[in-house]
Parts: C-alpha cells; structure tokens; sequence
C-alpha cells in the first residue's frame, strides 16, 4: 500500500514539474541529502493574498424571557420594554478578489445572507468594511467592494477548458481556522440536480472543501481561478472527498450584470421543457440513444414562438454546445443577458435545423395575451395531467376579481377543453362578454362564470 501512495505522489509530482510557469520555481525544498524535492509552496505562496476570509454582523434581539411572560409582566406590574439589540459576529466564509484596482470581491451570497455588516479580512492581517454591491441568489454569488490599496487579484481562467482529473487547489477559511489550502482533482464536471442552487452546473472535486471554505477559492496550477467553492456533500457536514464548486464562466456572468446594473435579470425564451427519456424518443421515433431536451409548449407571443420553435422541437445544442437534459438548457438560456442572440440546434421530423432566438425577459405567464381577465395571474401549463394551473395571482388585479385561487387547475373554457396554454387562448379567443370556467378545485371540479 506504502509503495502505490508513493507511486501515485511521484506521478503528481512529476505531473507538477512539466508546467513550464512552475517547473523551475516548483525545487526549492530540499531532503536531509540535499536532494531538492517538488513544492507547490510558490504557486501557494502566489494565489493566497487574493484570498480573504469574510465576517458577518448581524443585530439580533435579546430580552430576559421573563419579561416576555404575561403573568409575570402584570403580577410585578413590569412597564412596557423594547428587546435590547445585540450584534452578532461570526467567521461566516471565504472570498476571492479579482479586481485590486477596485477592490471586487466575489463570494457566495449564502455567506453574506442577512448581515447588516459585512468585513473582509486580508491575508496580511487587515480588516476592511465591505459593500454589498450585488447578489444572485439562484446561482449563489454576491460581489463586495472594499477599499484598500495593495490588492492582489486572482486571474479568471475560462473554466470550460477543465477537464476530469485535473489537479485543482482550494484555499479557504475552514471552521475559521484562518487560511487552508487543500490539494485534489476534478472529479466531475456539469453536476446539477443536486437541489443546492437554482441554477447548478457545479465542479465536483476531492480537495477538502469544508463549512467556512464557501466562497473561496478553486485554482488550477497555473495559479488561475478556476471555480468559487460553495458545498460539500456528506452526511455529517464535514468533508468526504465530494466537494462542489461553481465555474467561473458561470459566476463571471452573474458578476458582471451586477457590477453593470446592480442586479440579475434572468432570460426567458418562452418554452416549456422536459428531459427526452428512451420512451419519448421511441414514441417520436427515434434513436432511444438520442440525447437532447423536447419542448412540450411554446408560450404564445414569445421569443421563441416568434423565431419558429414549436411543441415536439427537440432542442440538441445551444451555440453549437450539446444539450442533453432540461437542467443544462435552463443554464445556458438563464444565464445569458436579456436580448441576446443565441444559436439553437434543434431535431424536428429527424432533420436537425438551426434557429436565431432572442433571449427575452417575459415569464412564463402568458397570462394577460391569453385575456385580460387573468393581468395580474401566473399561469402555467400542469405537467402531470392536462389543464392549466393558477400559480399565483397578485393582489387588486384583475384575476383576483375572477374569484380563481392559487392552485386551481383550468380544463376548459367556453365549453371547449383545455390541455394547455394555447388552447386556453384559443377557447377564449372569439370574445365572449361572458367566460364560463371549469376548474379543479383540490378534489372537486366547478364552474366559474366570469364577465
């Protein structure tokens, strides 16, 4: 067993001294004969200033629980109080500067989330108070500005160039330990459905990534930022060699739209998607092997409507990247700026057609082009049975005259039946002064007369 470690180590090793930026700087140790060993202490040495661990203070209200009894606040005829606020501090997490010259700092938002003070702490031992420019919750980013001279920034590497078994190196602030560096490879590239984020397309690594490493650090050997580090995966909370982190071609767009505008807007192109399964891919007669996501309903009046995509469209590629599940199209479409232009491949009649579709910021509602009786209505085609689903309905709207409720499933309109949008659309298209509804009602099915 002692000689495969020491096998596997002089592999690393050796694997380490063939990059070029490090090989000569890469010797400087040497054994009690003088032999010079391998390091990884200079591309450390380089990569750790831009690093720093982040604090949070948060007020929290502190009141003796006796005061809060109303027995005891009348018998000792106790006068009204206010809870006295108390500021709470914790060593919440880890950040990465990529800007010295303006003092940009990136970390997960899940660090900074609720404070009402954020402080930044550098590797020399200064502690900085820091803005909250921005977050993007979905993807788990916030940006921070400090103001301090003599930064060091980590370069952005494009993190579409990993590959499985790259050596990568985490540096964060562990159970605020203070600054840790753990070495490891990518173990997996484009994990999502892991129901951590919104929007998941995550490194998976074996370097130890434990509680207070969030938000710091995933560098490949050229000292490059390669990932922002923001979960593990075990049972206990500790590391067990299932480290995740998000890829910096995914953080740098959410980055950017905040540092430009302050905010996230999230990109829509109007679809309804599903994952194309051996079964579906029978039933349209193709390749049970064939990979890519079906669209089951195009929202009338959207980007896509309007560039020619249709219901049965299996969407293959986007910008010539293969697309083979609905979590991987979600992440190329949302992430992308409101107005852009994308490229998407698609299989239709077992031809494979490309379409120029503008990514837009309409929801999928449809709600107040279907008729202005539902402005103000979240609507939604049901994806376990036909009908049309109420999501949500703001309050002094019009839907919320209608007499529907969050929850009520559509299936029909104007005696016609509905499966969908668009036929809800088409039912209520001739302009009936009056609207008979049938909807389901948790168990029960009713009529709805609106006018």
């Amino acid at each position: 067993m002692k000689v495969k470690c020491w096998q596997s180590l002089m592999v690393i090793m050796a694997a380490i001294l063939m990059l070029p930026n490090l090989s000569a700087a890469a010797l400087p140790v040497t054994d009690s004969q003088g032999q010079q060993l391998p390091t990884l202490a200079p591309l450390v040495k380089k990569v750790t200033p831009a690093v720093v661990n982040i604090s949070t203070y948060a007020k929290t209200a502190v009141q003796n629980p006796l005061l809060s009894d109303p027995f005891f606040r009348h018998f000792f005829n106790v006068p009204p109080t206010q809870p006295r606020q108390q500021r709470r501090a914790q060593s919440a997490g880890s950040g990465v500067i990529i800007d010295a010259k303006e003092g940009t700092v990136i970390t997960n938002y899940h660090v900074i989330k609720g404070a009402d003070e954020v402080r930044v702490t550098l590797e020399d031992g200064r502690t900085i108070k820091a803005k909250v420019v921005g977050s993007d919750p979905d993807v788990d980013i916030a940006v921070l500005d400090i103001d301090a001279d003599n930064l060091k920034a980590l370069p952005i590497a494009n993190s579409d160039k990993l590959a499985v078994g790259d050596f990568v190196i985490a540096v964060g602030n562990p159970f605020g330990l203070g600054q840790t560096v753990t070495t490891g490879v990518v173990s997996a590239l484009g994990r999502s459905g892991l129901g951590i984020e919104g929007y998941e397309n995550f490194i998976q690594t074996d370097a130890s990534i434990n509680p207070g490493n969030s938000g710091g650090a995933l560098v490949n050997l050229q000292g490059e930022l390669v990932g922002v580090n923001t979960a593990i995966l075990a049972p206990s909370g500790g590391n067990v060699g299932i480290g995740f982190a998000i890829p910096t071609n995914m953080a740098k767009s959410s980055m950017q739209q905040i540092l430009d505008h302050g905010e996230v807007k999230r990109g829509q192109i109007g679809v309804y998607i599903q994952d194309l399964t051996a079964d579906l891919a029978e039933a349209f007669n193709l390749d049970e092997q064939q990979r890519g996501v079906l669209i089951n309903d195009v929202q009338p009046g959207s980007t896509a409507e309007k560039s020619g995509l249709r219901d049965g469209d299996i969407i293959i590629a986007v910008e010539g990247k293969s697309i083979s599940n609905a979590a991987q199209l979600r992440n190329q479409i949302g992430l992308r700026r409101i107005g852009e232009e994308v490229q998407i491949t698609i299989l239709r009649d077992k031809k494979v057609k490309d379409l120029s579709v503008k990514i837009g910021g309409e929801k999928l509602t449809g709600a107040s082009k279907i008729h202005k009786i539902f402005e103000g209505a979240i609507l939604q085609n049901s994806q376990s049975e036909d009908g049309v689903i109420v999501r949500d309905i703001q309050g002094g709207s019009a839907a919320a005259y209608t007499g529907l409720r969050p929850g009520d499933r559509i299936i029909a309109a104007n005696r016609h039946s509905v499966k969908n949008l668009h036929d809800l659309q088409q039912a209520l298209s001739k302009g009936s002064s009056k609207i008979l509804l049938r909807i389901v009602r948790g168990n029960a099915a009713l009529f709805l007369v609106i006018q």
